[in-house]
C-alpha cells in the first residue's frame, strides 16, 4: 500500500492539533499529511516553534477555506520574563539583561497594559515570517541583518493578568489577526523600563476552535481516522470571533 492509497476515502475537513514546543507548524502539517495518505494539508495560522497549543489544519478541499479561519480572533496564555530583552523576543534568542533596581508593581503593570487594548499599532518581531523585499524577515535576521518592520494596526480585545511574581508576568490574551505575543512582551518591557520577552506562549483558541479534543500530531493514529475530521460546514460555523 502506498502513502496515497493509505486513506483513499478520507473526506475534506479540518483537524485541530495541540502543537508541542519545538515543532514547527510546517512539521505538524507534514506529519498530518503523511498520516492522511498525502492529502493536501495546510495550516490556518503559524505558531512559533517555541509556542504550543491550537493549530487548525485544513485537509483536501477545506484548504480553500483557510483564510476564513485565519481571519478569526485568537486566545493565548503567555509568561513574560521582565529581566531581559532577547533577539527573538522569546527565550530562544540571545539575552540582553536589564538591571532593575525596583521591580514594577502590579498597578503600574496594569496601567501600562491599558495602552495595548483596542486597536493599536504594533511592529512585528524581527524574527517573524513577514516578508521584506520578497524575503522572510527571520531569514534576514539570522544572516545578521535584522530588518526594521513598520508598525501595523492590530486589535486587542482583552488582556487579563493571571499571575505576577517578579520577574514573571502571566497574561491571558484575546486578540485579532496579525497580533504578535512576542511584540507585546518586548513593548511592555520598554514601557516599564525592564526587559521583556516571552518565556512561554500557548494558543488556547482560534475562533471557536479550542484545545478540547486537540491531539499532539505525533500521537494521531496512522492512517488518520476520518472521524477525527470536522466537516467543512461545521467548521465554518465555528469561525466566529469567539
Amino acid at each position: 500500500m502506498t502513502s496515497t492509497d493509505k486513506q483513499p476515502h478520507l473526506p475534506p475537513g479540518f483537524l485541530v492539533v495541540d502543537k508541542p514546543s519545538g515543532m514547527s507548524s510546517m512539521k505538524a502539517v507534514a506529519i498530518v499529511r503523511r498520516k492522511a495518505g498525502g492529502l493536501k494539508t495546510g495550516h490556518a495560522g503559524t505558531l512559533d516553534p517555541l509556542a504550543t497549543g491550537v493549530l487548525v489544519l485544513a485537509l483536501g478541499r477545506a484548504t480553500k477555506s483557510i483564510d476564513l479561519v485565519m481571519s478569526t480572533s485568537k486566545r493565548y496564555r503567555t509568561v513574560i520574563d521582565l529581566t531581559a530583552f532577547t533577539t527573538t523576543d522569546d527565550r530562544e534568542g540571545t539575552r540582553s539583561e536589564v538591571s532593575v533596581e525596583t521591580p514594577p508593581g502590579i498597578e503600574q503593570i496594569r496601567s501600562e497594559l491599558g495602552r495595548f487594548r483596542g486597536e493599536v499599532m504594533q511592529a512585528p518581531p524581527s524574527f517573524s515570517a513577514m516578508k521584506v523585499n520578497g524575503r522572510r524577515a527571520y531569514k534576514l535576521a539570522r544572516s545578521g541583518k535584522p530588518p526594521k518592520l513598520e508598525p501595523r494596526k492590530v486589535m486587542v480585545h482583552s488582556i487579563e493578568i493571571i499571575r505576577y511574581e517578579w520577574p514573571e508576568l502571566e497574561l491571558d490574551l484575546h486578540v485579532g489577526k496579525g497580533f504578535y505575543v512576542r511584540s507585546l512582551a518586548r513593548d511592555l518591557g520598554g514601557l516599564l523600563d525592564t526587559g521583556g520577552h516571552c518565556a512561554s506562549i500557548r494558543r488556547t483558541a482560534v475562533g471557536h476552535f479550542t484545545l478540547d479534543g486537540a491531539v499532539d500530531p505525533e500521537e494521531l493514529a496512522d492512517p488518520l481516522p476520518a472521524g477525527m475530521l470536522i466537516d467543512i460546514d461545521t467548521a465554518l460555523g465555528l469561525t466566529g470571533n469567539g
